[in-house]
């Protein structure tokens, strides 16, 4: 034990840094870190996978005025809904906040670049409820096509069919299937699941898709248009399964519609703001659209039918549902593991490099250093420049004094963030005078040199552990106990503030 004490020694302390915030304080002598569900009470399937490491509190607030100071003040992850709203300014308020975990699939309530640019990670489930969403697609075509739902009302109301001039009459408007052509905008996970469904209809399934490469459409037996207006002038309905962004907003408007197939049906289960909801309207009253299904809407939670400011109030031939398509029993408990799983991940390991479905790499500051992001100028010699969770670079010169070399990150021992033909040095000496040649970084006493980098961390682990008391490996931190709490499995943290 005493020559890894003195091995250790002999590397240079360095300053453990980060972009924006501090890593993630998690071992036997901190205090749980803290995370919280936003928009929500019900912690029941969180709890198994998150109380080992984590404290954690519901909040269950509509904005972050009502969300609890604690909260705001020491919450390092976040879980949230839909039915919250996090901008720049939001983001702002939380103070040691590391990365949110959206429970669903759209990130469009957070504002993905402002959180890169503070340093939180922002995550999303992208694979739950696709057979929950496609299935009630399914459904809801079914019952535009055959108005179900309109004649189960009449029904309940008490309306007499006596003869076929009544059924008749009723269900004017009921058009076969078999034939027909499916318009899908956006083949993802959920519009290829509704392709292959509606092909079994008896529909032609045709798509428009911008960003899938050529050739997808043969794997699965459609018909791909390289145009909106192609699927959409061609279309008898159009099913909407794309994810909105500054693009794609009131992508279905008036000009749009006018390119539709008169009498089309469409269908919305992807995002509200993809559609002109007065367009809309104008369209369902003239007839031009013949009937319109909707889950989703541009400010929810939404009722379409009651409010001054509704265009859709008086809008006839319309199904509305309350943003349900993702929902049954078995796919939100299977959602609502894989967020609190994506938690767990950023808190016993590397942001981002732990995490499988981080949306906004892209936007961390440069300094960080991830793949496919351009790395900041040259720092002046020796500088340390931050990383995300406790990485960084060191930056040293590599030819005459006074001429700044190109950068070489350096990973300490715990990093998991590899990189190529990058010697494991200690941090560059002080800028020497120009007669004086770059003095050498110290070399550690053992063939850790000739190692790969992502390798650092095992040698490591291994040597200490060659000496190290068996006690001392594998220790699991003793649970933590807030004795300001009074509660056994979780902290409730809603906040008196929102009004009654």
């Amino acid at each position: 034990m005493r020559d890894i004490m003195d091995k250790r020694k002999m590397l240079p302390k360095r300053p453990r840094l980060d972009a924006i915030r501090g890593p993630i304080a998690n071992g036997p002598m901190q205090a749980r870190p803290l995370v919280a569900l936003l928009d929500g009470r019900d912690c029941s399937i969180e709890m198994p996978i998150l109380k080992d490491v984590a404290t954690v509190a519901f909040c269950d607030a509509q904005s972050t005025s009502e969300i609890h100071e604690k909260v705001l003040n020491e919450a390092v992850g976040a879980l949230m809904w839909h039915t919250i709203v996090l901008t720049k300014e939001d983001l702002e308020k939380f103070k040691t906040l590391r990365i949110i975990v959206r429970i669903g699939s759209g990130v469009d309530n957070i504002d993905v670049k402002a959180a890169g640019e503070l340093g939180i990670a922002v995550c999303n489930v992208p694979g739950y409820g696709v057979e929950e969403v496609a299935d009630t697609t399914l459904c809801l075509i079914l019952n535009l096509y055959r108005r179900t739902y309109w004649l189960a009302n009449m029904v309940r109301e008490g309306k007499k069919f006596t003869g076929p001039e009544q059924v008749r009459e009723a269900a004017q408007g009921c058009a076969r299937i078999r034939g027909d052509t499916l318009g899908i905008i956006g083949l993802g996970r959920i519009g290829s699941a509704v392709a292959l469904r509606a092909k079994a209809f008896g529909f032609n399934v045709i798509f428009y898709d911008p960003y899938l490469p050529d050739g997808i459409e043969k794997s699965l037996g459609l018909t791909r248009v390289y145009t909106l207006q192609d699927l959409l002038f061609q279309s008898d309905c159009v099913s909407l399964h794309c994810t909105l962004n500054e693009h794609n907003h009131h992508l279905i408007n008036d000009f749009t519609i006018k390119q539709m197939r008169p009498g089309a049906f469409l269908v919305n289960t992807a995002r509200g703001g993809l559609i002109d909801d007065e367009a809309l309207a104008t369209a369902l009253k003239q007839g031009r659209i013949r009937a319109a299904a909707l889950d989703v809407h541009e400010s929810e939670p939404y009722n379409a039918f009651q409010g001054d400011q509704r265009p859709l109030k008086d809008a006839p031939n319309l199904l509305v549902t309350p943003h349900a398509a993702f929902y049954s029993d078995a796919s939100c408990t299977e959602l609502r593991e894989m967020a609190a799983s994506e938690i767990r991940r950023a808190i016993v390991g590397r942001i981002p490099d732990c995490l499988r479905n981080c949306v906004n790499k892209e936007y961390f500051p440069a300094a960080v250093g991830y793949p496919g992001v351009p790395s900041a100028p040259p720092a002046p010699d020796g500088k340390l420049l931050a990383g995300i969770n406790g990485g960084y670079s060191v930056y040293s010169s590599t030819g005459a004094a006074g001429v700044v070399g190109s950068a070489l990150p350096v990973q300490q021992a715990h990093s998991t963030t590899a990189h190529d033909s990058v010697p494991h040095s200690a941090a560059s000496a002080p800028p020497q005078p120009p007669s004086a040649p770059p003095q050498p970084a110290p070399q550690l006493p053992h063939n850790i040199n000739d190692q790969k980098p992502e390798n650092y961390a095992q040698l490591l682990h291994e040597l200490m552990r060659k000496e190290a008391p068996s006690s001392l490996m594998g220790r699991i931190p003793p649970p933590y106990v807030d004795s300001n709490l009074n509660l056994d499995v979780e902290e409730d943290l809603t906040s008196s503030r929102r009004a009654p």
